[in-house]
């Protein structure tokens, strides 16, 4: 491996070293240095109220911790959100481009604002938990659960493709290693992607993302709350869960293509491993959390 301290830096976000005014986490296409893909981590205090200007993007507002209201386009939106993320799924709402959002949370809390640069404006939109597809993907030591919020096939969107990912302590998730950076019709579609952590009990995991093509991003993060890690380009995968410790990491994706699509290519080295889960039962431990735990 040839992980240079540089890329380490560039890729591997560290908690709080892309904050900016009232975001703990803020990367835009202009940090990240591609076209499409933003996330900012919203922090609120009791009563606090931010204005979300959206611009050329599309948003969906996900709450992380606690609860808050959502006006935009003419729409008042309720979420009940969760404590965290580890014990339920939640609401959120759909925020359209060239419109202006305000969040209020009476008890404070923290929002995963989710964004991509798009083209069409779509009806601001409310997602109510119990309608969020909840898949558990793999087998055995590679088993994990996934929250299609807003994965390509489960809500209208126009460029943004967005999901939650848990994984027992213990187990590897984004495994096999996979990529998205070149088009392939049918096979692979051109992705950029952030991945959010957080890591239950405030401990660390892993993440490793290897290079496709010569001079493609190299890394591999030791993860902690709080932390992202920006996937440009690379075989990403895979994301260790401590022992003891559930691993969770928001996936934000948006690409160029003309279907919204999440197209992936496995690793030949380690394709093989899809072919050992119809042998092998799902983690017991899983589901983590479902719908009704929001309630």
């Amino acid at each position: 491996m040839t992980t240079t301290s540089d890329e380490q830096q560039r890729y591997h976000l560290r908690a709080g070293h892309a904050a900016s005014g009232p975001y703990a986490l803020d990367i835009g296409p202009e940090r990240a240095g591609w076209e499409r893909s933003s996330l900012r981590v919203l922090e609120l205090e009791p009563g606090g109220v931010h204005t979300l200007v959206t611009g050329e993007s599309e948003w969906i507002v996900l709450p992380l911790s606690g609860g808050c209201t959502v006006h935009t386009a003419g729409e008042i939106f309720e979420l009940l959100g969760r404590k965290d993320v580890f014990g339920a799924v939640t609401d959120f709402a759909y925020v359209p481009r060239d419109a202006r959002a305000q969040i209020a949370s009476g008890a404070g809390g923290r929002f995963a604002l989710a964004g991509a640069k798009c083209e069409r404006r779509l009806p601001a939109r409310y997602g109510p938990a119990p309608e969020v597809p909840v898949e558990l993907r793999g087998a055995g030591t590679c088993s994990r659960q996934v929250n299609n919020f807003a994965a390509a096939d489960t809500f209208d969107c126009d460029r943004l493709i967005a999901v939650e990912v848990l994984t027992p302590g213990g187990n590897w998730s984004s495994y096999p290693p996979h990529k998205h950076d070149e088009h392939h019709p049918g096979a692979e579609s051109v992705l950029e992607e952030i991945y959010y952590f957080e890591v239950e009990g405030d401990g660390l995991g892993y993440h490793r993302v290897s290079p496709s093509r010569e001079g493609g991003t190299d890394v591999l993060a030791e993860v902690a709350t709080g932390d992202a890690v920006l996937i440009p380009d690379g075989w990403h995968g895979p994301s260790i869960a401590p022992p003891g410790r559930t691993l969770y990491y928001l996936n934000v994706m948006a690409g160029p293509g003309e279907q919204r699509e999440w197209l992936i290519r496995d690793h030949p080295d380690h394709r093989w491993i899809r072919d050992t889960w119809p042998g092998q039962p799902v983690d017991p431990r899983l589901p983590l959390q479902g719908p009704e735990a929001t309630r």
